[in-house]
């Protein structure tokens, strides 16, 4: 994989840098990476006072994924804070590195968030979560065989998923169900084997992203929040064959409702 040769903290703060001069804003509070399904948040959570293309700002690159945007927007939110959204998530599975997949956290991090909510679409592994279901990340399995972390860099992950965070979105919605999320590599979908393999280690949900960005995020300081849509079965219990076309509709059928659902929580935390 190729990778950024330059130190990726130092790059994160030239992006941060660049953020704070094109947007004319110092700090920002939060950050929010959107997924599959979960983009009209952003409308509903403030105003959006600066929309950038990530690809003007140091080590983002143009999103590989329909459904993913290529922006970087500051929302002001009614109470006065300010959120970032990184709309130009790097998944893993495009091959330029973990420094790239974990760079927008990072920034976030240099650009003052303390706070990191991380969403995604993703396949289910209980079938009582039908298609349309937000889950809360409880805890992950990171099947990447790699880390954002380099070098003696130890970092206590016991509560990696905020029980604080998960407490006032339940206060938002009481229904919530959370779960354990596994990020496998990707592109391609896990096989049935693949999906009984991370049921008996504990995952209730499987995707390819999220895993390694919440690493990044808390060795960064921030708090952490992760909610997940169920877009689909995963492969063996879902009765039909996978594909990103199901994706993508399951998050437009579902996406006003949880997208009124995160910006609750985002206004709370």
């Amino acid at each position: 994989m190729n990778e950024i040769n330059e130190d990726p903290f130092q790059l994160a703060r030239d992006a941060a840098a660049a953020l704070a001069e094109q947007t004319g804003i110092e700090s920002h509070d939060t950050a929010l990476v959107l997924g599959s399904g979960w983009g009209e948040a952003a409308e509903l959570i403030g105003e959006t006072t600066h929309t950038l293309d990530a690809a003007t700002l140091p080590g983002f690159h143009s999103p590989a994924v329909v459904g993913h945007t290529g922006t970087i927007r500051s929302i002001l939110t009614p109470a006065g804070k300010r959120v970032l959204v990184l709309g130009a998530r790097t998944h893993y599975y495009e091959g330029k590195g973990v420094r790239t997949v974990v760079h927008g956290v990072r920034t976030a991090a240099a650009a003052g968030c303390t706070t990191m909510v991380l969403t995604n679409g993703c396949g289910g592994l209980n079938e009582a979560w039908a298609p349309g279901t937000p889950v809360l990340i409880s805890d992950h399995l990171n099947l990447t065989a790699t880390s954002p972390l380099e070098g003696a860099t130890f970092v206590d992950l016991t509560d990696l998923y905020s029980s604080r965070l998960r407490a006032i979105a339940r206060e938002v919605d009481p229904s919530l169900d959370e779960g354990v999320y596994a990020q496998f590599t990707g592109p391609h979908y896990e096989t049935p084997a693949e999906v009984r393999y991370a049921r008996r280690i504990g995952a209730d949900l499987v995707g390819m992203s999220t895993a390694l960005e919440a690493i990044a995020a808390r060795h960064a300081g921030m708090e952490v929040f992760g909610v997940s849509l169920v877009t689909n079965l995963a492969a063996g219990i879902s009765p039909v064959p996978l594909s990103h076309a199901e994706v993508i509709e399951a998050g437009q059928a579902a996406g006003p409702r949880i997208s009124k659902l995160l910006a609750e929580i985002v206004g709370r935390i």
